[in-house]
């Protein structure tokens, strides 16, 4: 039955943004601060009993901003909102953060007098559309250039907008400086074009004392439709045209209940993810005097015709909608944080549908920690971004995650990934690729390989090795000043003096007995123990100062074929050259 969990782990800190990164982690910050944190599940997965570290220090710390993982794995936030808690104040400030060295960089920005709190979204090449919410203007960040350029103009300023990704490979938008109408970003062709209207009576876009033109989040569905939640207390849902500049269509979706005035409970800023079994979850709340909505906040599960209840989150008490931030989990479950140091975990029911799954079509069948390898497949990259917030927060997850569990203990890594070919949605019969890293932590043996996105696996056979060379080579080296030194490269070079102890498992720092699971390892070091004996011999012999074959012989051995007689003398000095030329066709270098 569905629920929530509250973390094992609570943070020490008040919890603001959560992004999830491609090694399975969740990026989280300090609210009006610029410290970030890491949620770490444990070696079963689990992000209930998952422990906390402490990344580096930013260099801004707003509290609403654009956001998005890139293609390599980085982080990109662009501008910002209420920086360091001051209300009201915007920055204009770009940064990168790097997980593998934990940095931060800051990167130009597209020009703009002030960025705020922007709406963004990846598009399928990896760059970034990012909107003015000053102007009609936008522009488009490329991570590996590292620059900005200008974008086409909009329909309207980009205030207050949500931007959602469609399989299309364009962006639509409902707009809240002219709602109703609503556009849409042509990446094929870099262009805005008018998306239609929302329906009459279902505008999506409110705006109530104290607050400006506000909307909810916008969820793509796996069947292929926009579910479009208002801060109206209505919601629309948008169909794709066949052609990608034509307008589509919308249709008026469910109104979310009604408060006891009579009221609609609202979507102000609130968040929403699609669950893996196509579920989009929820929240709205009740109105309020200073015009925001939610204390408390009502959760809702859209089936695709209908808002059906869910449990409510227990730490949105006394909380409105736009304080709530949302993120999917690989497990399928999903994060929620409401500005406090209290993180719930809400554990849906149901199940996807198989068709919805990431197919893999190409994949290593061994690994090896510290390795790189390449994963190919159809639908990798998930059928939505599945996560949505509204302008002031982004945090999609349509990237796949690949993780190893071990078949004998348990215990699971999940590998770093990165290099995507595409960061589109709902790519269907097309193949894909990402590469991921093998981390050291990982145990060896027989395992399980799954590829996941937005919570949904498809899992393959794998063998994972332990690579202790990376290259097996013997030296032998003569020096006349020096004994013979034989070596061994097995990382570092221990002198074969050290191999016996490897062979009979006498002092191996390694556990030897671990690896001979694995063929390769097995097959190699029988093959140094069976060679251990003969060089060793071999190493004797040559220490010695008269090898075996240069010996004299004596006794009776050594009067075999001397002629009787008188023996013909020799001059000393053909005698000399004579052990000259000996000295140097048997001396060995």
């Amino acid at each position: 039955m569905a629920g929530w969990t509250a973390l094992k782990n609570q943070p020490s800190f008040n919890a603001n943004h959560m992004m999830l990164l491609t090694d399975g982690t969740v990026l989280v910050q300090e609210l009006a601060t610029a410290n970030w944190y890491k949620l770490t599940p444990d070696n079963k997965g689990s992000y209930v009993n998952g422990v906390w570290s402490t990344l580096a220090t930013g260099p801004v710390g707003p509290t609403y901003y654009a956001s998005a993982v890139l293609g390599d794995g980085r982080v990109f936030m662009a501008g910002g909102e209420d920086n360091f808690g001051n209300n009201g104040v915007d920055i204009n400030n770009c940064e990168i953060y790097d997980p593998v060295a934990d940095s931060w960089t800051n990167i130009p920005g597209p020009g703009w007098a002030n960025i705020g709190d922007a709406p963004c979204c990846m598009l399928p090449d990896g760059t970034i559309i990012l909107g003015n919410i000053n102007a009609t203007s936008t522009a488009i960040y490329d991570p590996v250039a590292n620059k900005w350029t200008a974008g086409p103009n909009k329909n309207d300023a980009s205030s207050e907008e949500t931007w959602t990704l469609l399989p299309d490979q364009t962006v639509l938008v409902a707009e809240c400086s002219n709602h109703p109408a609503a556009e849409k970003y042509v990446a094929a062709a870099n262009t805005w074009v008018s998306a239609g209207s929302i329906p009459a009576g279902h505008d999506l876009v409110q705006s109530s004392i104290g607050s400006s033109n506000e909307i909810g989040p916008a969820i793509l569905m796996p069947d292929g439709r926009v579910f479009a939640i208002g801060a109206s207390g209505h919601t629309a849902l948008y169909t794709m045209p066949p052609i990608a500049n034509q307008k589509g269509s919308w249709a008026p979706g469910p109104d979310f209940p009604k408060d006891g005035s009579g009221n609609l409970y609202e979507a102000f800023d609130a968040p929403a993810v699609l669950l893996p079994s196509g579920n989009v979850f929820c929240l709205a709340g009740p109105i309020q005097n200073d015009g925001w909505a939610g204390d408390p906040c009502h959760c809702y599960e859209f089936d695709g015709s209908s808002l059906n209840p869910a449990p409510d989150p227990p730490n949105a008490s006394g909380k409105e909608t736009w304080e709530c931030r949302m993120l999917l989990l690989p497990t399928g479950e999903v994060l929620l944080s409401a500005r406090s140091n209290d993180i719930r975990v809400y554990q849906p029911d149901g199940s996807p549908d198989p068709t919805w799954a990431p197919e893999i079509t190409s994949c290593p069948a061994t690994v090896r920690a510290g390795f790189t390898y390449t994963l190919k497949g159809r639908q990798i990259n998930g059928l939505s971004q599945a996560n949505s917030y509204g302008d002031d927060a982004t945090m999609a997850t349509n990237f796949p995650l690949v993780r190893i569990t071990n078949n004998a203990t348990g215990n699971l890594v999940y590998c770093r990934t990165h290099s995507f070919s595409t960061m589109a949605v709902a790519t269907g019969n097309v193949v894909h690729s990402a590469q991921f890293d093998v981390p050291s932590s990982i145990g060896t043996g027989p395992s399980t390989l799954c590829v996941i996105v937005n919570g949904i696996s498809t899992c393959t056979s794998v063998y994972v090795g332990f690579k202790i060379w990376k290259e097996i080579k013997w030296e032998i080296k003569e020096n006349l000043k020096e004994n013979i030194k034989v070596e061994v490269d097995v990382i570092g070079k221990q002198p074969i003096s050290d191999i016996p102890k490897l062979k009979d498992n006498e002092g191996d720092p390694w556990q030897w007995w671990q690896y001979v699971v694995d063929p390769g390892w097995l097959q190699a070091v029988q093959l140094i123990a069976k060679t251990t004996d003969q060089l060793q011999q071999e190493v004797a012999e040559l220490r010695s100062f008269i090898r075996k074959e240069e010996r004299p012989d004596v006794g009776a051995a050594a009067l075999k074929g001397v002629p009787t007689g008188t023996p013909k003398k020799s001059s000393p000095k053909k005698e000399e050259k004579k052990e000259g030329r000996k000295g140097k066709s048997k001396g060995r270098r």
